[in-house]
């Protein structure tokens, strides 16, 4: 019950940084921004005590450790795959094209009998 007290009271933390933003129109845009910030790190920081939002934090830890295996193609195995990739597209421009064409010649000219 208690997280969920906490977690409500850091979305309204963030409600308030963002309603701050709004109620301090008169004021400079540093003051503005600096409200919305200090929402997001308050409500941040109180979620981050909550169960889930320890859960949070170590799901993206565990996060950025499987991105770091991640094998990141070269630069010329990308060019590659993006020309093979393109090539493909094109080919089958054209031969959409072509069967678009050879249908609109069969329907209009050979068997509706319209010429252009």
């Amino acid at each position: 019950m208690v997280d969920k007290f906490k977690v409500a009271v850091a979305v309204l933390l963030l409600i308030a940084g963002i309603a701050g933003f709004y109620l301090l129109s008169e004021s400079a845009m540093v003051v503005r921004v600096a409200s919305v910030l200090a929402g997001i790190v308050a409500g941040a920081l109180l979620g981050w005590t909550t169960a889930p939002g320890k859960e949070f934090f170590l799901f993206a830890q565990e996060a950025v450790v499987e991105t770091k295996k991640v094998v990141w193609p070269t630069r010329k195995e990308s060019l590659q795959t993006a020309g093979a990739v393109f090539a493909f597209v094109l080919t089958m421009a054209i031969f959409l094209w072509i069967t678009d064409k050879g249908l609109e010649y069969a329907m209009y000219d050979l068997l509706l009998g319209w010429k252009k």
